[in-house]
């Protein structure tokens, strides 16, 4: 499986409970901070679901 850095770019301020409790279950709790995880069906649709919010990179 690959592996994906996922940065938080944009605050989780003024956005709908179900994007913040997205952000944290994806272990982002601070702007520009980093994560790196593995490639898997669910994490692909958490990041899809608040893609906005984030950046994100092939490691």
């Amino acid at each position: 499986m690959a592996k994906l850095r996922i940065t938080q770019i944009k605050s989780g301020i003024d956005r709908t409970e179900r994007e913040k409790r997205t952000l944290i279950a994806l272990g982002l709790t601070k702007m520009h901070r980093s994560k790196e995880v593995e490639e898997n069906p669910a994490l692909l649709g958490m990041i899809n679901s608040v893609k906005h919010l984030l950046k994100v990179e092939n490691v």
